[in-house]
């Protein structure tokens, strides 16, 4: 599926021979470790968690728990030491999430000797080229999120548990690469604005059918919500979940009658394990690769801007599609 995956696997040879050797060695930033068993692992990932932790950084492990045990026994550091965040790599969290709970550990970190956060990531992709792709797209669009913060991060990439297409999405979303305990340049490495224009935008095959629920010209936001919630009420069997849909995907429709061009449309399809809601207005769309990441005022939620960041935050899925009679705005999510 991805137009990625017809490269090599990660090109971390010739990140070697392209490097500039006048060029010093950054001392931390964004960098991907690629491995392929855990001999390979702990000779990447202990060395730079040692350092992490004799300088006085806040060091944070964001992986498996076995995998983290594994860490732990070979460093030797206490649980007070070497701390542990799964939401960082998006384990049991979606993007907007894993960006605060890094943000928190920021703050926690400007307070300790070095101001420092230093984190150790097996970012979680998921088993479907689907949540591929959002793993892909965090991946990439934190380079810029986090741009000049004083965050180091090392994310495992391993070849045992991950598709060739993830493999090969690591030097591209990577500035650095770890190769034999040295971090050099990614000569693959694509800016967020670049890299995600390159993602594909499948369609879930239920969207080749007739949705349960169609609009066009919806004349009023408020008709709208009432439509939305009663579709999902008949088609989401978790009222928790249902709940949480329906607050996203009204935000996306108020976004479309605020800030869109009308005609505003909305669809609904759903199976018996997934739901997917697109919302569309002839307006020119989003030119921003990290909008819904964050609100889009900052922290103050009292401004709005959160219509995005809610949708990212409550559904699985989120893509923008930008086509020439306007933007699309499509979520899904599987059921519970």
């Amino acid at each position: 599926m991805s137009v990625l995956g017809a490269r090599p696997a990660l090109p971390v040879q010739r990140a070697l021979d392209e490097a500039p050797s006048s060029r010093p060695a950054p001392t931390r930033g964004h960098t991907a470790l690629v491995v392929g068993s855990d001999d390979a692992l702990l000779a990447g990932a202990v060395p730079w968690l040692e350092a992490g932790l004799a300088a006085g950084d806040v060091t944070v492990l964001s992986c498996a728990e076995e995998t983290a045990e594994l860490l732990r026994s070979a460093v030797g550091a206490p649980d007070t030491r070497l701390l542990s965040d799964p939401r960082i790599a998006m384990r049991g969290a979606r993007a907007p999430d894993a960006v605060i709970a890094t943000r928190r550990l920021l703050d926690q970190a400007a307070a300790s000797h070095t101001g420092v956060l230093r984190v150790l990531g097996t970012p979680d992709f998921g088993p479907a080229p689907r949540t591929w792709r959002e793993g892909q797209r965090y991946e990439s669009v934190v380079n810029d999120l986090l741009a000049g913060s004083p965050l180091d991060a090392l994310c495992v990439y391993d070849q045992r548990q991950l598709s060739t297409d993830v493999m090969s999405s690591a030097g591209y979303t990577h500035p650095h690469l770890l190769v034999d305990g040295v971090r050099v340049p990614s000569a693959d490495y694509l800016p967020p604005a670049h890299y995600l224009a390159t993602l594909p935008l499948p369609r879930e095959p239920m969207e080749d059918g007739p949705p349960l629920f169609a609009v066009d010209g919806a004349r009023a936001l408020a008709t709208l919500r009432h439509q939305l919630a009663a579709v999902l009420a008949t088609c989401v069997p978790d009222r928790d979940q249902g709940t949480d849909l329906h607050l996203a995907v009204s935000e996306i429709a108020a976004n479309a009658f605020r800030h869109g061009t009308p005609p505003v449309a909305a669809r609904v399809w759903a199976s018996t394990d997934r739901v997917v809601c697109t919302i569309s207005d002839r307006g020119a769309g989003f030119a921003d690769p990290l909008a819904g990441f964050q609100p889009a005022h900052g922290d103050d939620l009292s401004q709005g801007g959160m219509g995005l960041w809610l949708a990212r935050k409550l559904w699985d899925h989120v893509d923008l599609v930008n086509e020439p009679d306007g933007l699309t705005v499509r979520l899904s999510s599987p059921l519970r």
